[in-house]
């Protein structure tokens, strides 16, 4: 009689980590219960100085204007801030998670063929390890949203389905499905595929019982009817006049570029967008994947605060640059 095979344990949702365990290892570790270190009412971290080298670091805060940007870990920082307000802190959040597609594919730059290698961060652990990651930042954003609170959340084909299946697992009420069309989107050079010329934003509520803002009037101020989901990079004119550059939705221009940049960042104006739709002036934002800081340089435009919180380093610090450049200089909404 052949022996039975012992079943196989289940494979852990993220890889266990030391306590020397630093956020930059890898982007879906498992993060340390935040025990460590203690969110003030000022935004600031409380720690102590034997755990400084494990504890996020705040590199900018402006009280005043609601702004606070963390270098660290996204996961222990919204366990962090879930602790310290049970009933939800944001009114909105707005991310742009890992797209998992730096896997030796190519891409055309600048008329050249490159691979594509944004970063560790963006390397794909598998379809199941993926979905794992997508599942637990979407579980702790749920918690610090308000009530009333919605998401928009970015994506191509490689993350959007899973993200829009974990939305459903977790008992979010998916609002709106849209089609964000770029109008110069780098060519498919192996010609074998349709070129790639849209991102998808999804837009979820808290959960079904959620009363969602949205800002109807000002939607509809765009186009001089009710928007549709498909957001090109010119939207119909309004009486005779074309409307403000605000709506123009192509690529990150070089203003918006000029502290550094960031291999996924998204322009001012579809962020600008998506809070104008769904916040109010006053309101709290966050963005768990800061990238270069586009969200905050939006909500500080918008008079909205943000909490932005970044892994990378230098991903990070250039974020802190930008929002100071914008405060410094400010630019008009239709700038």
């Amino acid at each position: 009689m052949p022996k039975s095979k012992t079943p196989r344990k289940p494979k852990p949702l993220y890889r266990q980590k030391t306590p020397e365990f630093n956020g930059d290892d890898f982007v879906h570790a498992e993060p340390i219960t935040p025990a460590h270190f203690a969110l003030r009412e000022d935004g600031t971290i409380a720690v102590e100085r034997r755990d400084e080298k494990r504890a996020p670091e705040l590199v900018h805060a402006d009280p005043a204007r609601q702004l606070w940007l963390y270098h660290g870990n996204c996961l222990e920082l919204l366990d962090a801030i879930a602790a310290k307000y049970p009933e939800g802190r944001f009114d909105a959040i707005f991310a742009d998670p890992p797209y998992f597609l730096s896997n030796g594919g190519i891409t055309c730059h600048a008329g050249k063929m490159v691979q594509v290698h944004k970063g560790d961060w963006d390397k794909s652990q598998g379809v199941d390890e993926n979905h794992n990651f997508n599942l637990e930042w979407l579980k702790r954003c749920q918690k610090v949203l308000k009530p009333n609170g919605t998401i928009w959340i970015t994506g191509t084909h490689h993350v959007i389905f899973s993200i829009g299946f974990a939305l459903q697992q977790l008992g979010y009420k998916i609002l709106n499905d849209i089609a964000w069309e770029k109008p110069n989107p780098p060519p498919n050079l192996s010609c074998r595929y349709f070129t790639h010329s849209t991102e998808t934003v999804l837009w979820a509520a808290k959960n079904e019982k959620s009363k969602h803002v949205f800002n109807y009037q000002e939607m509809r101020k765009v186009t001089g009817k009710q928007m549709k989901t498909v957001w090109r990079e010119k939207e119909f004119p309004v009486g005779e006049e074309e409307m403000p550059l605000i709506w123009n939705l192509s690529a990150p221009g070089n203003g918006e570029k000029t502290f550094g940049k960031h291999p996924t960042q998204k322009p001012i104006a579809l962020i600008e967008r998506c809070l104008l739709a769904s916040t109010n002036e006053g309101d709290l934002v966050l963005d768990p994947f800061l990238g270069g800081g586009t969200t905050a340089v939006a909500a500080t435009k918008l008079k909205r605060g943000c909490v932005g919180i970044e892994l990378d380093e230098a991903h990070a610090k250039l974020a802190a640059k930008r929002i100071e450049g914008e405060i410094k200089t400010p630019k008009g909404l239709f700038d």
